[in-house]
């Protein structure tokens, strides 16, 4: 996810490099709507690669879209300019972009559940939330990197060329995580099946049940749009629309990540305690009451302190949210495609949450409010209150829960 996520953070430089523009705004737009497109293509990563892991085992599946991901990055991080290559650039970009996305379509599910399968009892909820949670070491490395590289380069030498290293960073690691994954062991009960399906019986399954996978999609909605507000935006939302140090907004970024590693698993294990519409229902209600309060005192008087204090609160919203709702999205799928299942609707929601900065910039340019993004938060915490309700008041998705 480092790699999927740094190209966020460096939005505004990969608008200069590959988007030129007379208008700062267009040009904007363009470099997060490219961020947005790796998005569109994840529903359909989570329907090919969601099969190939159902049927081949989540070992392989998970090291084949680290593979995915790898290209796609390097595609990224040696691209030359628009001055140089004229058109090709922004298209070649776009295609890494297509790539990750590609990949990202299964890699959430693919991990959630092999964390579920591998969890001890009543402990479920603890294991998957260290999905979410390495996410955010992701976002705290890059973060890092991002501080340690404004201090050492000067912003020219940053747009033109330094924004680059993070990118090449991220392919570095590739063979670090591939050893990693090739010593992982199938899970148990993958193994212990005698019937693996196969694409058309898992294309059946999803729209037999298309309903749970749209209420699941509801679910997931309010935690991409949280997560991306609050961390691939940050950067350029304190930079661009708040006019703060770049290094503040990193340094924010980094306290956030860091925040939401905490929260994650410490609400995955009190699900496991409490269960999870308690704790669904009570952190979509907070933020829905607060989101927008809350940004409107931050665009108030912009400040390092005030971007932290509303960073961390957001942070805890979508922390303890997540906690709880990644497992609960591994226990209402049916178990012969909980991968497919799991992908599919975490990919559709992310076709719409991971525009959260284009979104949010759009937003912003058109009504002239600063604090429209947490107009966007609270739509998207709607939606996960009622999708919330919705799935577990059905008897299916109850049966499914108790026998998981």
């Amino acid at each position: 996810m480092y790699d999927f996520m740094v190209y966020g953070y460096y939005a505004s430089a990969i608008a200069k490099t590959y988007f030129p523009s007379d208008s700062a705004f267009a040009s904007l737009m363009l470099s997060l709507s490219v961020f947005g497109a790796g998005f569109l293509v994840r529903p359909i990563g989570a329907i090919v690669l969601g099969a190939y892991i159902d049927h081949h085992g989540r070992r392989k599946g998970l090291i084949l879209t680290l593979g995915l991901m790898a290209l796609g990055t390097l595609a990224v991080a040696v691209v030359p300019g628009y001055a140089t290559i004229g058109m090709l650039a922004p298209l070649l970009v776009l295609c890494g972009r297509l790539l990750q996305g590609f990949s990202a379509g299964v890699e959430l599910g693919g991990v959630s559940v092999y964390l579920s399968e591998i969890a001890t009892k009543g402990n479920k909820g603890f294991y998957v939330s260290w999905q979410s949670g390495s996410q955010q070491v992701a976002v705290v490395f890059a973060a890092l990197l991002g501080v340690v590289l404004n201090r050492l380069l000067p912003v020219e030498q940053m747009t033109s060329w330094g924004w680059r290293v993070p990118f090449i960073i991220g392919c570095l690691i590739v063979p670090f995580l591939f050893l990693i994954r090739r010593s992982l062991q199938e899970t148990e009960e993958f193994a212990s099946r005698k019937h693996r399906p196969s694409m058309g019986e898992i294309a059946k399954s999803m729209v037999q049940n298309w309903g749970v996978v749209l209420a699941g999609m509801g679910m997931v909605l309010m935690t991409t749009v949280s997560f991306y507000l609050i961390t691939a935006y940050t950067p350029t939302f304190g930079r661009e629309v708040l006019k703060l140090d770049s290094v503040d907004t990193l340094v924010v970024t980094l306290c956030i990540g860091l925040s939401n590693l905490v929260w994650l698993p410490l609400w995955g294990a009190i699900s496991d305690r409490i269960g999870r519409r308690p704790v669904l229902i009570a952190f979509t209600v907070l933020a829905i009451l607060t989101a927008y309060p809350s940004m409107q005192w931050l665009v108030s008087d912009p400040s390092f302190g005030r971007l932290l204090a509303v960073g961390m609160w957001l942070s805890f919203i979508y922390g303890s949210y997540n906690g709880a709702m990644v497992v609960a999205l591994t226990e209402v799928m049916p178990r012969d495609v909980r991968t497919a299942g799991f992908s599919l609707a975490y990919s559709l929601a992310t076709t719409i949450g991971g525009f959260t900065p284009a979104i949010s910039t759009l937003l912003i340019h058109v009504s002239g409010n600063k604090a429209a993004p947490g107009v966007w938060m609270g739509i998207a915490a709607i939606c996960g209150l009622i999708a919330t309700l919705v799935l577990y008041r059905t008897a299916e998705a109850r049966n499914q829960y108790k026998a998981v």
